[in-house]
């Protein structure tokens, strides 16, 4: 019967939810927003990235500051960025953040480097209707 150890393990794994949590509120908090959208990315949570999106665009000079904290973003994590943008786009509330994000990316990056992201092309696809 390992009914006992899945349960445990299934705790385990929700205690280290609700850390991270915790510590992503925290870093929204001390306005870290690098290590904030790392780890919201990390958790696979688009609406949390959007969130810290929006406070980086609230402060004082926002789209430059944008900018930085995603140039500093590992590949990966820009691929997983894109494929989020491209939901916020079809929303009108969100489309801005998406657009100041979807900028900064093709200000960025090579056209060689954007076309090595996994999923370009859809993302692309998805794009242009509402762009």
């Amino acid at each position: 019967d390992v009914t006992e150890i899945e349960e445990k393990e299934a705790q385990a794994k929700q205690e280290e939810q609700i850390m991270k949590e915790q510590e992503l509120s925290n870093l929204l908090h001390e306005k870290r927003y690098l290590k904030a959208l790392g780890l919201a990315i990390s958790l696979d949570r688009p609406h949390t990235v959007l969130t810290v999106v929006k406070a980086i665009l609230k402060e004082p000079e926002g789209r430059r500051k944008l900018e930085e904290n995603i140039v500093r973003l590992r590949k990966d994590q820009k691929e997983a960025v894109l494929g989020f943008l491209v939901t916020w786009n079809t929303n009108s509330r969100n489309c801005h953040e998406a657009q100041a994000v979807l900028g900064t990316l093709l200000k960025h990056e090579a056209p060689d480097s954007l076309l090595q992201f996994s999923g370009i092309k859809s993302a692309v696809e998805s794009l242009l209707p509402y762009t």
